[in-house]
């Protein structure tokens, strides 16, 4: 071969290594954009679960009603595992960019359909039933499209610049909260609250359909993975990416590591300082829906570069111990975060509080009807269950006592009286209960402080776990590993944490009762990474 030959082979990949530099920009870009939309559409339900409850389930028990409506956006996450399984062994076959295309077109449509449900006033049970099965339809496309994402932008990136490049995508989830946040906020001050319940709160979802037709149109002017390209052309793709996931028994170890290694502790940490804090903010603390985005939209704009942040720095030192400091900080960090606020929150609420005990003495609190009994006759509640109900929705802490034969309550020392709702309330006011209606009056730079908080500890374990994650698996099953680990761990383990923490609470009286579900996941995952998580930096991921 000639000397100028071999120039211009030099040459032409020097262009080509500077096209990729370039395109890799654009690539990030398009992937990360695109997921943001789909993100949105997938939490703009959650961002007014608390507001849905009202909307599509019977009257009679807010607490059961708000417990609904939380296990509808827990629905969401149901399918996600499945997603990940349909979308992923798709990725493996045909390509990461055709199967992303998929999954954002049906989480658009699912999302749009939303905004034109009748509720349950005018089409009874068949409102949430159908609401259900939309919600259902967003967790399988979600759980095809992130880990898709996800990989896409790795194999488009250099290897020292991995971590950093896949944080963008690590971002969207909480650029997807905030855009949803900052939708909301727009239609609710824009209009009286009689019209945002009447027909407002249709807009942030139908209007998903010009994010959709946006979304679209950027990504149809990608390209294919050339990793993808590369091993297809190699002849060394499976031809069977969901049994070689899970009947090696190799593979399979792989995608339990990273669930209980890795993925369970920041599912669990993220949904806790995203959704479970804003549920927190409005349920327990009595914030108006407004003050809580507010607040949350604050500490999401504070603390969301640091995804990238940490995702930087995991290409400089490593992503096994950015994750494992992150969830043993969390296991250790979150219940005095929550403390915190509620102290700052709601301060007439914390005094209140910290004078005041209340004891239930019954007899049949612990044969009570179950949570998932009153959802469907909450008018059949048994008197314990209201009488929980009461001091739930008041934010009331409680103990129960099965020493009676029928059900009193007791206040500090005073003797214990039949319960009645009136008369129990008129004697927690005058300890100093806040009504209903009266303002909170947080602190808001507190209350902000509290929040970030929250945010930058699921940055510490979500800004690496992209890189991590790709670079832990083989290219032959890689979309479909990445996506079955995250989905399974985020849509069985994170995705459920508002209902089972806000269930707790209903059940114990304490209203940090639910953080430790986070802190046992967060905790374990630390211990479970640091003993069996290998180190992916710098790994070839052509192989």
């Amino acid at each position: 071969m000639s000397v100028q030959s071999v120039h211009t082979i030099h040459s032409g990949t020097d262009v080509a290594s500077h096209r990729l530099d370039r395109d890799t920009k654009r690539i990030i870009f398009a992937a990360a954009l695109g997921t943001v939309f789909e993100w949105y559409d997938f939490f703009v339900y959650g961002s007014l679960a608390a507001f849905f409850s009202t909307l599509f389930f019977p009257k009679g028990n807010e607490t059961a009603a708000l417990l609904a409506a939380l296990a509808t956006f827990g629905a969401g996450f149901v399918l996600r595992p499945f997603g990940a399984v349909v979308f992923g062994r798709l990725g493996d076959l045909v390509g990461r960019k055709k199967t992303f295309l998929v999954t954002m077109l049906v989480m658009g449509l699912a999302t749009a359909a939303v905004g034109l449900l009748p509720t349950f006033e005018t089409f009874g049970w068949w409102a949430p039933t159908i609401l259900v099965g939309l919600r259902l339809l967003q967790g399988l496309a979600v759980g095809g499209e992130f880990g898709g994402a996800v990989t896409y932008v790795a194999e488009h990136s250099d290897a020292d610049r991995r971590g950093f490049t896949t944080s963008w995508i690590q971002i969207t989830a909480t650029l997807g909260l905030f855009l949803s946040l900052i939708v909301i906020l727009l239609c609710r001050s824009s209009m009286s609250a009689e019209s945002f319940s009447s027909w407002g709160w249709r807009i942030p979802f139908v209007g998903s359909l010009a994010l959709l037709v946006l979304s679209l149109y950027i990504r149809l002017k990608l390209h294919e993975s050339p990793v993808f390209q590369q091993m297809k052309a190699e002849g060394k793709g499976s031809r069977s990416p969901i049994a070689d996931t899970f009947g090696d028994r190799r593979n399979l170890r792989l995608v339990l590591v990273a669930i209980f290694g890795a993925v369970a502790g920041q599912a669990v940490i993220w949904y806790t300082g995203h959704f479970y804090s804003l549920y927190f903010m409005t349920a327990v603390l009595k914030m108006s829906l407004e003050q809580a985005n507010l607040y949350l939209l604050f500490a999401l704009a504070i603390g969301t570069p640091f995804f990238l942040l940490f995702g930087w720095l995991s290409d400089k030192i490593g992503r096994k111990p950015i994750i494992i400091a992150g969830c043993a900080l969390s296991a250790l960090l979150i219940n005095p975060l929550f403390h915190g606020l509620a102290t700052y929150g709601n301060p007439a609420l914390a005094d209140f509080r910290s004078k005041t005990a209340v004891v239930i003495h019954a007899n049949d609190c612990t044969e009570n009807q179950s949570l998932f009994g009153q959802l469907f006759s909450p008018q059949a509640a048994k008197e314990c269950t209201r009488a929980k109900s009461f001091l739930t929705t008041r934010a009331v802490p409680y103990v129960v006592k099965a020493d009676a034969a029928s059900l009193t309550i007791q206040i500090g020392d005073e003797a214990a009286v039949p319960f009645d709702e009136a008369k129990l309330l008129r004697a927690l006011t005058e300890r100093g209960l806040p009504g209903l209606k009266a303002p909170a009056e947080p602190n808001g730079p507190m209350v902000v402080a509290v929040l970030f908080g929250l945010v930058f500890l699921a940055t510490m374990v979500y800004g690496p776990l992209g890189a991590l994650l790709v670079e832990l698996f083989p290219v032959r099953i890689r979309y479909s590993g990445v996506s079955v680990a995250l989905q399974l761990g985020n849509g069985w383990i994170g995705g459920f944490a508002p209902f089972v923490a806000t269930a707790v609470v209903i059940s114990t009286g304490d209203i940090f009762g639910g953080l430790w579900y986070t802190i046992a996941f967060a905790a374990s995952t630390a211990i479970i990474g640091a003993i069996l998580l290998p180190e992916t930096r710098g790994r070839d991921i052509n192989t």
